[in-house]
């Protein structure tokens, strides 16, 4: 039997078809291999760099000219090679960097970001600083490179590494960020209203000094180092240091460089000072004049304020409990007394209880100027009303009516109507009657009581109660009866203030 004619053909083209078959599966095969190998050497990388003795991390000191690094290892101070790939120069103090099985400095890394904290007491040198840490121990610390490139002062929080001795990093703490000199809010002496003698009193003790030193010198006079501020509370005394502060920098015009002038204002309240822990308080105490003549010493007046200063420096002896004023008021005293080498810092304190504050605090060469704030008479209290109320707040149509439209005269009249009513000696204005040890008698009346503050919280009723108005009935603008409403109010929550307390320390 013969073969089919196109059996030959047939035949090819499978045996084609079977050889592409097998290149394709070879390939395959070639592909499964490689990958296989691959996967045999990362395993076998793995292992050898599971095998690979552990790297030891090290603290960088400093470079040496041989191109070699001195670096702290474990508390050990250790000279090491530098291998080809680290960029030594870039390497600063105090820097991570990885040291391999033979001891050679193979790779840099970042600085510690944890710590111990301890606080700046002294810088020494560039590079150097001494710190008090736990339980008052001081030692000695190298700056680590972020450190280098800022200015440090005394009373930083800083965090260290105690076995290579360097501080890394500057840290934020609330006790001591409360301390921190503010620069001075926007109040000058045309903002206070009804303390003109006051005013005159202290601008003659503060700016005259600063204004003519030459003059003070010539006739061998010192200037005042601080100024107590004394009187009943709300009537101006914060207001007055705050001016005393603005006041300076506007008169030396521009700072050192020629930039605008600042000035500063350390507002430091009594009972914020005070802390439990033996020498805590004294060790703010000085933070505050450390920080003040780090200010002055750059051209700045500084002015540091004590508010309720009778709570912080109260005479000495006089503690039931305990007597922590013992030390906390030679404290002050000593900073005082230092400060008098200094042309721009000026203390000034302020109390309601001036009575309570240690003699010596108050005595001639330290808190020279004693100046009281009195409370407003009727005078005054106009000047505080025109404060608060201005002829640019909204004013009722009936009351501009009135007065023909005019905001001024309509604002001047709301203004008398409301100090004829706080200061009128009626019957419905009587507060209380103090009887004195020798049988006489006397009246008291609202106006007796009367402050500042409570002026301005009159005004404040009075703006709530027309915004209200306003609310329900649609009518816009403040009124007279507003004013009135808001003086008889006001009384009304002050009446139960003699009941625990001296009606003759209100009447001074």
């Amino acid at each position: 039997m013969s073969q089919h004619p196109e059996d030959p053909a047939r035949q090819a083209a499978e045996t084609a078809r079977h050889a592409a078959a097998l290149a394709a599966k070879n390939e395959r095969l070639a592909d499964a291999l490689r990958q296989a190998r691959d996967q045999i050497v990362e395993l076998q990388k793995r292992l050898e760099e599971l095998g690979r003795p552990p790297a030891t991390f090290a603290t960088f000191l400093a470079a040496r000219p041989d191109g070699t690094a001195e670096v702290i290892s474990q508390g050990r101070k250790m000279h090491v090679q530098v291998a080809p790939t680290v960029e030594l120069e870039a390497l600063r103090p105090g820097q991570e960097v990885k040291l391999n099985e033979a001891m050679a400095l193979v790779e840099a890394g970042r600085y510690e970001s944890v710590g111990e904290i301890v606080t700046v007491k002294e810088l020494i040198g560039p590079d150097r600083a001494l710190v008090i840490g736990r339980a008052d121990e001081e030692r000695v610390v190298r700056l680590a490179g972020p450190l280098l490139d800022q200015p440090l002062r005394v009373g930083d929080a800083l965090t260290v590494e105690t076995r290579s001795g360097f501080v890394f990093e500057r840290v934020p703490r609330s006790e001591v960020e409360e301390l921190i000199l503010e620069e001075v809010p926007d109040i000058s002496y045309h903002d206070i209203g009804g303390l003109g003698p006051q005013i005159e009193q202290i601008r003659d003790a503060v700016e005259l000094p600063f204004a003519h030193p030459e003059l003070f010198r010539e006739h061998g006079l010192r200037p005042p180092k601080g100024v107590l501020l004394y009187g009943p509370p709300g009537c101006g005394k914060t207001l007055i240091a705050k001016a005393v502060a603005r006041s300076l920098a506007e008169m030396r015009g521009t700072g050192p460089d020629g930039s605008p002038a600042k000035s500063f204002f350390l507002n430091v309240k009594g009972p914020e000072l005070l802390n439990k822990y033996v020498g805590e308080t004294e060790r703010h105490i000085r933070l505050i004049f450390a920080r003040a003549r780090e200010k002055a010493a750059a051209g700045h007046p500084v002015v540091v304020f004590f508010d309720e200063m009778e709570s912080l420096f109260r005479t000495r002896g006089t503690g039931i409990s305990s007597d922590v004023e013992t030390t906390i008021v030679p404290q002050l005293l000593s900073e005082i007394d230092g400060v008098e080498r200094l042309d721009n810092v000026i203390v000034i304190g302020a109390s309601n209880r001036e009575d309570m504050i240690d003699p010596a605090i108050l005595r001639p060469g330290r808190l020279d100027v004693k100046i009281k704030i009195e409370r407003p008479d009727a005078e005054a209290a106009r000047e505080i009303f025109g404060k608060y109320l201005t002829p640019d707040l909204p004013l009722h149509a009936d009351d501009l009516a009135e007065h023909g439209g005019d905001p001024r005269a309509t604002v001047e009249a709301m203004i008398t109507r409301a100090v004829e009513r706080m200061y009128a000696e009626t019957e419905e204005n009587e507060f209380l009657e103090v009887t004195y040890a020798s049988g006489d008698k006397e009246v008291l009346y609202f106006k007796d009581f009367s402050s500042g503050a409570m002026i301005q919280n009159i005004v404040d009723r009075a703006k709530k109660t027309a915004i209200k108005e306003l609310l329900a009935t649609g009518q816009k603008g403040i009124r007279v009866e507003h004013l009135l409403g808001a003086c008889v109010e006001e009384f009304k929550e002050n009446e139960d203030l003699p009941n625990t307390t001296n009606p003759d320390d209100w009447a001074r």
